[in-house]
């Protein structure tokens, strides 16, 4: 049997190779004695789950600009932090981002808890999240396992179980590796490594740190791993989006409720979003109604969207149904949720 891999042949290319990123301390930044803010990584995390670091950065960056502690954090408006979330999607997260940072401000005394288990305690943050925090923030050996991790278990031990399925077993393979000497620069190497060397597409195997253990590619099927069970099509989903503009510039917009998709968000009042190509809705307010000949389509995680766009310019002494108007002024669109900006770009575009 091929050696097992060494830990400190990764953390020897993770000195000279990490990745740069507003929320971490870097190696040679850590062996000076910096220690990463518990407070940053968290929120970091938070942002990373279901999106790239590049789509991330700015959005961290306005944040914690913003509120530079959690401290601050807990005591900002909730549309406040959904406006600056805006366009992040997966929006529970800006909830859950809210309900934690409350929670640790107000019966933590602002301080985070170090250990999974306590971690584990926090609203919205589960396995994954708690490990990343205890590791790179505390420097605990925890496991730390996304994407990029089970990918790069399934080469080095040519695992061929399809996920997720084969969760378990790599989560089992990543935790017999992470040491306890420099935990918290391990689990960043590991997910280095599987975005800039291991990857999806054609991975660098010539330059790879673990490519003599590496059980894939000594068996040649590196680039076949890890397998995945086929995931069934996304279903379509209709609605209908009504934009009203008042003569004096202000539009019509409502608050999503606080459970469900978009939750806590403002958007154009419409009908519910339903697997048939007309469903049932009421507009919101008496108008000449103009339906646009071009929808806006945004894709979820689990469906797919179709929004018919209807507009109309009403007069000042209209009452609506739902929603309430919001001034020019204080109109932003780009607070809005992607699917809802979407239907304005398309509304500005007519």
């Amino acid at each position: 049997m091929r050696d097992m891999p060494k830990s400190s042949d990764l953390l020897e290319w993770y000195d000279h190779n990490a990745r740069t990123m507003p929320w971490r301390v870097g190696p040679q930044e850590r062996q000076a004695g910096v220690t990463p803010d518990p407070y940053r990584i968290w929120m970091s995390e938070i942002m990373l789950q279901q999106t790239t670091v590049a789509a991330v950065k700015d959005y961290f960056e306005r944040f914690t600009a913003r509120w530079a502690t959690v401290s601050d954090l807990a005591a900002a408006e909730d549309a406040d932090v959904m406006a600056e979330w805006a366009g992040l999607g997966y929006y529970a997260r800006a909830r859950n981002l809210l309900k934690c940072a409350r929670v640790v401000a107000d019966e933590l005394d602002g301080v985070f808890p170090g250990t999974v288990e306590e971690l584990l305690k926090l609203p919205g943050v589960g396995p994954y999240t708690a490990g990343a925090v205890s590791s790179i923030a505390f420097d605990h050996p925890a496991t730390v396992v996304d994407g990029n991790v089970e990918r790069v278990m399934a080469r080095l031990f040519d695992v061929h179980t399809p996920l997720p399925a084969a969760k378990p077993e790599l989560t089992d393979l990543a935790a017999a590796l992470t040491p306890d000497v420099r935990p918290g620069d391990y689990a960043q190497a590991v997910m280095d490594l599987g975005a800039t060397i291991c990857t999806p597409r054609n991975p660098a195997c010539g330059i790879c740190p673990w490519r003599q253990p590496c059980r894939a590619r000594l068996a040649g099927t590196a680039a076949d791993l890890p397998k995945k069970t086929p995931k069934k099509p996304k279903p379509i989903r209709h609605g209908v989006a009504y934009i009203a503009r008042r003569v004096d510039g202000a539009f019509l917009l409502e608050r999503r409720p606080e459970s469900g998709l978009l939750g806590g968000m403002l958007g154009w009042p419409g009908s519910d979003w339903v697997e048939v190509d007309a469903p049932a809705h009421e507009a919101p307010i008496r108008a000449e109604w103009k339906t646009l000949n071009t929808e806006a389509r945004h894709t979820f995680t689990h469906f797919h969207l179709r929004l018919k766009v209807c507009t109309a310019l009403v007069p000042m002494d209209r009452k609506p149904s739902v929603g309430e108007f919001v001034d020019a002024d204080t109109f932003d669109p780009g607070n809005l949720p992607t699917a809802m900006r979407k239907a304005f770009d398309l509304y500005s575009g007519a």
